[in-house]
């Protein structure tokens, strides 16, 4: 996992990357996901934040999602990452545009206890990262454990399956490191288990589909300068793991749906 993401997070302010994620979400807001700006703008009518509210943005990449959503509501975020250079990328960025005082990031390993008191955050987001942890559950359990009472977790689940898929579209679609892939109703089911009341959830795989179509075709149309940035291996390999996604995603063979919980007590 860490070649993949080092390769994106090394290069994230490189003007060509910079390029592909605008033609493939429309807008770049420094998100190394399937998330949207329009999609992000809906899912923050699910959290209630405002000035004196804190998030928790686990996986929270090179920070950009987690400095819109301090912009646009006032709240602080605190945006814990596994990747050394995502975060650094992200601190860099937040001094840049004069938040630092308001967001901050940390090197955390997610899939271990937290270093927050409980009931710390006013919301958790996890956005197309929580397929990297091993145990669902813990974590889970530990999202609600720092959050305040009534307080809610918003995360997308991105590696459901729901459909039939061959032992190669796995091995392509999961290429960049641990991946779990779960069964339909086993995140509803990991929710009620961890403290949590499930308000709502979405199927929101035709958002991922239109993205990794978009994101695959704006990088080819600039493939002279990733192949020499990344090496023609990584750069093709990456080519295949967005058509793959597109495909699967497209035939609702593996999905992704967004879930919101609220933390019972």
């Amino acid at each position: 996992m860490h070649s993949h993401y080092d390769s994106n997070y090394d290069n994230f302010r490189n003007q060509v990357y910079e390029e592909v994620r605008r033609e493939a979400f429309g807008e770049d807001i420094g998100q190394n996901s399937w998330l949207t700006a329009s999609e992000q703008d809906a899912f923050l009518s699910w959290l209630s934040l405002s000035p004196g509210k804190v998030l928790l943005d686990v996986g929270c990449g090179a920070g950009g999602p987690a400095l819109r959503i301090a912009a646009r509501t006032g709240c602080s975020v605190v945006g814990i990452d596994a990747h050394e250079q995502a975060v650094a990328t992200g601190k860099q960025i937040a001094a840049d545009r004069g938040l630092a005082s308001t967001v901050e990031f940390r090197a955390l390993d997610a899939s271990k206890p937290l270093p927050f008191p409980d009931s710390s955050f006013d919301a958790v987001t996890c956005i197309d990262a929580i397929n990297h942890f091993q145990d669902r559950a813990d974590v889970l359990t530990e999202w609600s454990r720092v959050l305040k009472p009534k307080g809610r977790v918003l995360f997308t689940s991105p590696i459901v399956m729901t459909g039939p898929l061959t032992n190669a579209e796995i091995a392509i679609r999961t290429s960049a490191g641990f991946y779990l892939l779960v069964p339909q109703g086993y995140d509803e089911q990991v929710v009620s288990h961890s403290g949590l009341r499930l308000v709502t959830s979405q199927n929101v795989t035709q958002k991922m589909a239109v993205v990794a179509e978009r994101r695959r075709a704006a990088r080819e149309r600039r493939q002279d300068a990733l192949r020499e940035i990344e090496g023609d291996q990584a750069y093709l390999a990456q080519q295949e793991y967005l058509s793959v996604a597109a495909r699967i995603a497209k035939e609702g063979r593996l999905s992704r749906f967004l879930f919101v919980a609220e933390r019972v007590h």
